[in-house]
């Protein structure tokens, strides 16, 4: 922590050479730590929060795990540690299985991903003629009891988002939803059409973009429209008219595949503002 060359060297002396820490650790959390310098060991008395006091061995660069601290509360010391172990699992997980997932998408020249996970015994069987209707053609498939009985856990839910997060990605959903596997019977409906109902199965999902606005194009690009200063009330309301039309007849030379948000009348003002 005070040494240099090391990598947590935050801390830096003041003008008498001091070293002051601790800032925003209360005294009885401080206190409970010291017996670290000690013994090797924190023994953490009733009333201490376990949150805080991970916050403080982090601060102060101390292990927290099970040889470090002692505790009465093992609820809320064993919910840390399995913090910790599952952001190492998941960093494993999204290295191994979920990423070769995301770069065969942007392969594809996708912006986004959603990727279903079923269980390794879990089977796929969809009607060619008759699919599912929802879309799920777009999802891909990760096939992984693990990761699978990873995800039950919502505190695991956390956990991963907090890594996607950290590894820069953006729009990030993790939860629930139903599955199509395969088809349950088909019924006949007025007309001679058919409809496949699906048998659906509870799995986790991820969805996440690496872009910083899905489905937005950066580049827009307006046709300049003419505009001048206004002496009187009548001229600006012939003028607004005028301008009016002109954006009728010409209308911003725009992407298709670009989808203006703003209103027409909003985008001339940003053009009057010149």
């Amino acid at each position: 922590m005070f040494g240099p060359g090391r990598e947590y060297n935050f801390t830096r002396p003041n003008e008498k050479g001091e070293y002051e820490i601790a800032e925003g650790i209360s005294a009885t959390v401080f206190r409970t730590v010291l017996d670290y310098y000690k013994t090797g060991i924190i023994n953490c008395p009733d009333g201490i929060s376990i949150p805080d006091l991970r916050d403080t061995c982090d601060y102060l660069c101390i292990n927290f795990d099970f040889n470090t601290i002692r505790c009465q509360d093992l609820s809320a010391l064993l919910h840390e540690l399995s913090n910790d172990g599952a952001h190492k699992q998941f960093d494993h997980y999204l290295e191994e299985l979920i990423l070769p997932i995301m770069v065969g998408c942007a392969k594809k020249g996708e912006r986004e991903c959603h990727i279903v996970v079923l269980t390794d015994e879990d089977s796929v069987d969809w009607d060619e003629d008759h699919p599912p209707p929802m879309g799920e053609e777009y999802s891909q498939i990760l096939y992984s009891s693990k990761l699978y009985r990873f995800f039950k856990y919502i505190e695991n839910r956390d956990v991963a988002k907090t890594v996607l997060k950290e590894r820069g990605l953006k729009n990030i959903r993790i939860g629930i939803e139903g599955y199509p596997t395969c088809k349950e019977k088909i019924k006949r409906r007025p007309g001679g059409r058919s409809e496949v109902i699906y048998n659906y199965v509870q799995r986790p999902f991820i969805q996440m973009s690496w872009e910083k606005e899905e489905g937005k194009s950066r580049h827009v690009d307006f046709q300049c429209v003419r505009s001048k200063s206004l002496t009187n009330l009548v001229a600006a309301g012939e003028d607004v008219l005028e301008d009016h039309e002109i954006l009728m007849h010409h209308p911003p030379q725009v992407d298709e595949l670009d989808r203006l948000n703003a209103p027409l009348s909003q985008m001339a003002s940003n053009n009057f503002q010149d």
